[in-house]
C-alpha cells in the first residue's frame, strides 16, 4: 500500500551559500508528486526568498542555523522555512511588495510577494527577538487532465 504523507527536515548554515541546496533539496523532496518543470521552478524560487530573507534579514548574514521542514499529504507540499533571528516587526508591512529593511544591499522588497505568487498559501509567523517561521503549500497537479480537486 502507497503512503499518502512523507516527511523530511533539514538543517543547514545560514551562509548564502546554501540558498541553492536548500532549493535543490526541497525540489528533490517534492519529485514523489510528479510535478510538472514549472511546479517545480514556482517552488525552488519561494524556498530560495525565504532563505535569501532568514540569511539577510534574519541573521543579518551572520551564521546561525535555518530549519526546513517538507510534509507531502495527497497532491499538496507543505513547506516551513524557519530561523531563530531577529523576526520580524511589522510582518503586514514587510509583506508588501518593494518594502526592504537593507536598501543597502539592493534588495528589492519582492521576497514575501515572490512567496504569494507562486504557492497557493503563505502564512508568516514572527515576534522580534525570537525568529520567523514561513509556511507555504503548493497543490501538486491542480488542472491537470483527469485531475480532481478534493473538496476539503
Amino acid at each position: 500500500m502507497k503512503q499518502d504523507t512523507n516527511e523530511m527536515e533539514i538543517i543547514f548554515d545560514s551562509c548564502s551559500e546554501n540558498e541553492g541546496f536548500a532549493r535543490v533539496a526541497v525540489a528533490s523532496f517534492m519529485t514523489q508528486l510528479n510535478p510538472t518543470l514549472e511546479e517545480v521552478a514556482d517552488v525552488k524560487t519561494a524556498v530560495s526568498e525565504a532563505v535569501t530573507n532568514a540569511v539577510i534579514h534574519g541573521y543579518n548574514q551572520e551564521i546561525h542555523k535555518i530549519y526546513i521542514r517538507c510534509v507531502t499529504a495527497g497532491h499538496a507540499l507543505e513547506i516551513e522555512v524557519r530561523d531563530e533571528g531577529k523576526g520580524i516587526e511589522n510582518i503586514e508591512e514587510a509583506m508588501q511588495p518593494m518594502f526592504t529593511t537593507r536598501p543597502e544591499l539592493d534588495r528589492s522588497g519582492m521576497g514575501f510577494a515572490f512567496m504569494e505568487a507562486f504557492m497557493d498559501e503563505l502564512a508568516v509567523e514572527s515576534s522580534p527577538g525570537c525568529g520567523t517561521t514561513v509556511r507555504m503549500k503548493k497543490i501538486i497537479g491542480k488542472g491537470r487532465d483527469g485531475w480532481i480537486i478534493p473538496q476539503s
